[in-house]
């Protein structure tokens, strides 16, 4: 039996109130502040850390919509608007491999900033959400610690878009979780200087890889096919002549993956690089073990590269993400949870509340939107059973494993947001519950806010 300790209960103060408060800025509840603050709404965004961006600044995953072709729908609205803005601030370079830029991690941290000001939304950085605050079933607040201790928040709707569902799960709700030998596997994402560009994209050229050849090693994945021949910034063949040669551990199968963008400075993003199986993202001591491991091997790949890749032999680490990057862990049973064959068969909902397109990327899948498919996203995927007065918005919505792999995406995670963030505020403004929020209403703001729903 495990030691206990008995905390004394004490009072906390109540430092803030609001209509709407988002916890959780990455894409999701970044897009759910800013559409909330959009329609009038007194909206509060809440964070841990001390920047807005989540997966994006934080981890460094800067390519927000790679799945991009001639032919792909997408809804538009905040998440097209992330990418704009971020062209516009010089915080965002082509992308190589689609139609797309690909989001500077460090730049957006200023980006959002402008954003979230422009809005008028609250910004409370560097708390820890702690626990919900409950009337009966319903969620009217959170309480969070910081250096200035517990506080804490009250709000007429919580939107929890913090990645885990924790909101959801500490008020009660039901959740679901993938076992933890399927869940898809967490990656520490880093960033390095010294390639010489020229030699670099000649050899890219030169050898050119494609998404065929990310069945390689550990993994086999899955397409509809026309992926096979398309062009993928993949490197592979560095690491197995590291295997061979003993620089990398032979047992270190899973190193490889992807680069974002050279550029003419030397610098070379987003290497997704190293995958870590069996992490789980909601316990403290699988994240301490696969942060320090995540390190370890990203150096393995840095040494390889410098080794055996074209153009770097003076690559070096320049900066790894604040935080390891989590795909998969809780999810809500939701009102209506997604399955595959909505996220593969172009899902029509009458209270879809954006659309996406079919772009599908986890467990051993990848399906790339290149002809013009796209499904709806329902409202009812991001109520919970049993809770009133929370929204779940970004990679926590109700759906089986497959549907995950679609909406887990960041611009998917943006969609859903922007229709919690709208949502949330016709609650406030008519005074109703969640469950019985006008969809006509919502779906009109939505088309206000430039976003496609059907």
């Amino acid at each position: 039996m495990s030691k206990t300790i008995t905390e004394p209960a004490k009072q906390i103060d109540v430092i803030h109130e609001t209509d709407v408060l988002v916890v959780g800025s990455g894409p999701g509840g970044l897009a759910a502040a800013l559409a909330a603050a959009r329609m009038g709404v007194k909206t509060t965004l809440v964070e841990r850390f001390g920047c807005f961006g989540g997966n994006i600044t934080t981890v460094g995953v800067e390519g927000f919509a790679w799945y991009r072709h001639e032919q792909t729908v997408e809804a538009g609205g905040l998440g097209r608007e992330f990418e704009d803005r971020a062209k516009d601030m010089g915080a965002a370079v082509p992308e190589s491999q689609s139609l797309s830029y690909e989001l500077d991690s460090e730049g957006f941290k200023l980006v959002a900033d402008h954003l979230v000001e422009e809005a008028g939304v609250i910004p409370m950085l560097h708390r820890l959400f702690v626990a919900p605050i409950m009337d009966g079933d319903r969620v009217t607040g959170i309480i969070t610690e910081s250096k200035a201790g517990r506080e804490a928040l009250l709000a007429k709707v919580v939107v929890d878009a913090t990645g885990d569902a924790d909101i959801a799960h500490r008020a009660g709700a039901p959740i679901t979780k993938t076992p933890k030998e399927d869940l898809q596997a967490a990656s520490v994402m880093f960033h390095c200087a010294g390639v010489d560009k020229k030699k670099f994209m000649e050899d890219v050229k030169e050898n050119p890889l494609t998404y065929a050849d990310w069945s390689t090693g550990e993994w086999t994945v899955e397409t509809d096919g026309k992926e096979d021949t398309m062009f993928s910034p993949f490197i592979k063949k560095p690491f197995e002549q590291a295997r061979q040669s003993g620089l990398i551990p032979a047992d270190l199968s899973t190193i490889s993956g992807t680069w974002g963008a050279v550029h003419d400075t030397g610098e070379i993003t987003y290497m997704n690089l190293v995958h870590l199986p069996e992490c789980d993202g909601t316990d403290p001591a699988d994240l301490t073990h696969f942060e320090m491991e995540g390190r370890r091997q990203a150096m393995l790949a840095i040494d390889a590269l410098r080794e055996y890749a074209p153009g770097c032999s003076g690559i070096r680490l320049r900066n790894f993400g604040m935080t390891i990057g989590i795909r998969d862990t809780r999810k809500i049973d939701a009102h209506y949870n997604m399955t595959e064959d909505d996220v593969r068969h172009q899902a029509r909902f009458e209270d879809s509340i954006g659309i996406y397109p079919e772009f599908i990327d986890g467990y051993g899948i990848l399906v790339l939107p290149t002809t013009g498919r796209y499904m709806h996203i329902p409202y009812r995927s991001m109520l919970p059973k049993g809770i009133k007065g929370l929204l779940v918005a970004g990679r926590a919505t109700g759906g089986d494993r497959v549907a995950h792999a679609a909406t887990r995406n960041m611009a998917c995670c943006a969609v859903s947001g922007q229709g919690a963030g709208i949502a949330a505020a016709l609650a406030v403004k008519t005074r109703c519950d969640l469950a019985d929020v006008d969809m006509t209403a919502v779906q009109g703001a939505l088309t206000k806010q430039g976003v496609r729903y059907h």
